[in-house]
């Protein structure tokens, strides 16, 4: 019975509320086979979860939180289980979390530093992406899986 109380806590605090350090207004634009968003959002984070929040005309539609697991309107899962349902099995864990801070994806594999950030091209049997990251921009296309992250600045 302890066990089972340890477990249910642990997962009622992954989605429990958090006191965010970092708050970003940013047009978002999330286009894969399970989710299609185009407008503004906010990305909270700090040290030990962020958030996003999205929004149409105002009004909050979406929200994921990740720190250990990911959790949405649906409820929580474990990071891969995420990335099966929403984005590809293929990814790594912790990409959901990089695209949002604009940090290296896939152990920073075939990192490129240009004049004003990075740019990573991927290539395997399982994706085809295309990740860039600058100060006003974070750009995610998998050709092969038809996801696209377009993070944006709001001017």
């Amino acid at each position: 019975m302890k066990h089972i109380l340890l477990i249910l806590t642990l997962f009622i605090s992954g989605c429990s509320i958090k006191n965010y350090e970092i708050t970003q207004t940013k047009i978002i634009i999330i286009k894969s086979l399970k989710m299609k968003f185009a407008d503004v959002g906010y990305i909270r984070s700090s040290d030990k979860a962020i958030e996003l929040e999205l929004f149409v005309a105002g009004k909050p539609i979406e929200k994921f939180t990740i720190n250990h697991l990911i959790c949405t309107s649906e409820g929580c899962m474990s990071k891969s289980g995420f990335n099966s349902d929403y984005l590809s099995s293929s990814y790594p864990d912790d990409i959901l979390q990089n695209i949002l801070l604009g940090n290296e994806i896939y152990d920073a594999k075939n990192k490129i530093i240009t004049e004003d950030g990075f740019t990573q091209k991927i290539s395997t049997k399982s994706v085809d992406i295309m990740y860039r990251v600058n100060p006003k921009e974070i750009f995610f296309k998998d050709v092969k899986n038809k996801i696209i992250f377009k993070i944006k600045d709001i001017k």
